[in-house]
């Protein structure tokens, strides 16, 4: 494992010090555990000593985020579909985080993306009735909001989403997710939290995509390649470092009351795409030029997350400025590079 990493995984621990007694010796399922999020969320449960169980089918997900927990009495890996995933196993939590979340990659495939967030979700909300669980944790998505006209984007706003377009297989498929916890907390009490995460990186994010414009940048950057910005670049997102996006999970997972809740989760500074080219350009020393393509369709003009909620309810705070998330990147990603 990587140093960054494993100095990040302390510092996670260390935040959720209090969480201890409700993680230690529990059984948790986390679905799509191989993926970016999910082995970070793996990770941490394995430093409390809590009983994982990863289901991953690997359309997205990578063997090598979870290689490390393979050989731990704690870890058990499973791989097949959330789709049809049956067991007799018992579980404490469960956390559904199976799905593809990057543009290039769901839009070539779509029907696989719709399946995980709607008939995936719908087998892991049975299981979760019928386990009688402490806790189920959907990990949503800030696209539930489209093109927002409100910023920052609170959780109260509907969204402005196309039905029909190049985004909807995973726009309205995490939308109709979200209904279908609020139908299971509705009719039987299975005690849902729905997190809309806004955009994530750090270690073991993989390129393609405004979810992956990070590493693309960086990739690019020590490659001495051009950027590759689309539209005028002048479009925003707001980027939260890894470790303060898991941190706000498992608080929202964890603390007693609050069954039902939808709850942003991000960091609410929000800067230009081609302002974050050229401060990795700048942070990496790089030559690379800047060059512009055509604006995706149904691309956002801004994204930008409404904290109030996740404040009160979760004393939610992301700690980890850009500069210092993106230079902890950087240093994890040469590694990488060179190999």
């Amino acid at each position: 494992m990587h140093k960054i990493i494993e100095e990040d995984l302390m510092k996670i621990k260390e935040d959720l010090t209090e969480f201890k007694n409700k993680i230690e010796g529990k059984t948790f399922l986390v679905t799509g555990g191989a993926g970016f999020l999910g082995s970070w969320f793996c990770d941490v449960l394995i430093t409390f000593e809590a009983n994982v169980h990863c289901l991953d089918n690997f359309s997205s997900g990578n063997v090598k985020n979870i290689e490390h927990l393979l050989d731990s009495k704690f870890f058990n890996l499973i791989k097949g579909d959330v789709c049809n995933f049956s067991t007799n196993e018992r579980f404490d939590y469960i956390v559904h985080m199976a799905s593809i979340a990057s543009p290039k990659l769901y839009q070539k495939h779509p029907l696989l993306t719709l399946d995980a967030n709607v008939i995936g979700i719908r087998n892991m909300l049975e299981l979760a009735r019928k386990n009688d669980v402490k806790g189920f944790l959907f990990t949503s998505t800030s696209e539930v909001y489209g093109d927002s006209q409100t910023v920052p984007t609170p959780e109260s706003y509907w969204g402005n989403v196309n039905p029909y377009g190049p985004r909807s297989c995973y726009d309205e498929s995490k939308r109709c997710g979200e209904a279908y916890c609020f139908s299971y907390f509705q009719q039987y009490g299975v005690p849902i939290r729905i997190s809309r995460i806004f955009n994530t990186y750090g270690p073991r994010i993989e390129s393609g995509g405004y979810g992956r414009v990070v590493l693309k940048f960086i990739e690019q950057a020590l490659s001495n390649k051009p950027f590759t910005v689309y539209g005028d670049g002048k479009q925003t997102r707001s980027f939260c470092y890894i470790t303060d996006t898991t941190i706000g999970l498992f608080k929202l997972l964890l603390i007693n009351g609050l069954n039902g809740e939808v709850v942003n989760i991000g960091n609410d500074k929000e800067i230009g795409i081609v302002d974050l080219a050229n401060k990795i350009k700048e942070i990496t020393n790089s030559n690379s030029q800047i060059i512009f393509e055509p604006l995706p369709k149904d691309d956002p003009r801004r994204r930008n997350p409404d904290l109030t909620k996740s404040r009160e309810l979760l004393s939610y705070n992301p700690k980890i400025g850009l500069e210092a998330g993106l230079v902890r990147t950087i240093e994890w990603a040469e590694s990488r590079f060179k190999k």
